[in-house]
């Protein structure tokens, strides 16, 4: 099932004050069918607003909704055929997982014959067969999150729509859950969209991100396409781990000085620029054209990790990844940069040159 939002708005306005929030501004984007999208960003960007309105259990101020070609933008809840996942499982603990499972199909008046089969399918697809007559107290996290899961899909929902669904989980069981998601995604083939504020999450699952900033859509592409080619400098910030290192700077004369240091060419007008690059866009060479003060070396398996100072840098230090068996016997470390993985920002507007 196709979701296209055109210009979709919510504002929320303050009983007391009478001020409004604009918690989703003018959205207007389309997820493609049987495709698993994530939206992204921090806290209050307006991600879980926009799956409410999805969803129906929040009505948009303006704009519009449609599944495939009906719109549904105020259409009950109940009649968009969605399964909705929130983070807290939101399970009947005097239940089993059977009748947890069962609940939607009963609400629905689903003959018992067919709810029972439908029950052992859900089961099935999230791994839980053998668990059909504990109660939710019985289960661990990640298993009462299945139930969850097994409880949308068990009405063959149109869209799934995810709202953090791995907060509550330990990072074994996040890894281990945030995989279940996409295989199921990809066994039914149900157009998912999956609300996070992890990037890692998002980019290790998701076929598309929308990544959002203050209830305004900042970029939409395939993660790795986000990542390697940022619209901005929130989004190179957002995305990464580490994050990416962030330099005030300057374009003189077809050349990018950082620290009065001439370190790569490009052929813009003269301006004042914020230069990212990615931790592993560095380089360690003693010709090299950034030099740096050496604070500490981290060793981390197959990789080293550097911790320097420069005064360009928006933080006290920095960290940049390269390999293990580079050896520094100095405290000042030289770089040369990778240009694929060194980005440009306008100082005033913070979008890509």
């Amino acid at each position: 099932m196709k979701i296209v939002l055109k210009n979709l708005t919510k504002v929320f306005t303050n009983a007391k004050t009478k001020t409004e929030v604009r918690a989703v501004d003018n959205l207007d984007i389309e997820i493609p069918d049987g495709k698993l999208v994530g939206l992204l960003g921090p806290s209050g960007c307006g991600k879980s607003t926009t799956l409410y309105m999805i969803s129906g259990l929040q009505t948009p101020t303006s704009g519009q909704i449609f599944f495939g070609e009906e719109e549904v933008t105020r259409l009950a809840a109940e009649k968009r055929g969605i399964g909705l996942v929130f983070q807290n499982y939101a399970l009947y603990p005097h239940m089993t997982v059977r009748n947890n499972i069962m609940f939607p199909l009963t609400n629905m008046k689903v003959s018992k014959k067919e709810a029972q089969e439908r029950v052992e399918e859900a089961a099935k697809l999230v791994q839980l067969e053998g668990l059909l007559d504990r109660k939710p107290s019985e289960l661990s996290g990640g298993q009462q999150q299945r139930v969850a899961i097994a409880r949308a899909m068990v009405k063959n929902p149109n869209v799934l729509l995810l709202d953090e669904p791995l907060s509550n989980l330990d990072a074994r069981l996040r890894l281990q859950t945030r995989e279940e998601i996409k295989r199921i995604q990809r066994e039914t083939g149900v157009t998912t969209i999956f609300v996070t504020h992890d990037q890692e999450e998002a980019m290790s699952i998701s076929d598309f991100i929308v990544v959002m900033k203050e209830g305004v859509v900042q970029q939409v592409d395939e993660p790795q396409k986000v990542y390697d080619d940022p619209a901005n400098l929130f989004v190179a910030k957002f995305l990464g781990t580490p994050p990416i290192d962030v330099f005030t700077g300057e374009v003189k004369d077809g050349k990018v000085y950082v620290n009065g240091e001439a370190i790569f060419e490009k052929d813009v007008e003269d301006q004042e620029v914020y230069v990212g690059i990615r931790p592993e866009g560095f380089v360690v060479d003693p010709d090299g054209v950034f030099t740096c003060e050496l604070k500490q070396i981290e060793v981390m398996g197959r990789d080293k990790s550097i911790i320097a100072a420069n005064p360009a840098c928006e933080k006290a230090t920095f960290r940049t990844i390269v390999d293990s068996d580079i050896k520094i016997d100095s405290d000042v470390v030289k770089f040369n940069l990778k240009p694929n993985k060194v980005f440009l920002f306008n100082k005033e507007t913070e979008k890509r040159i």
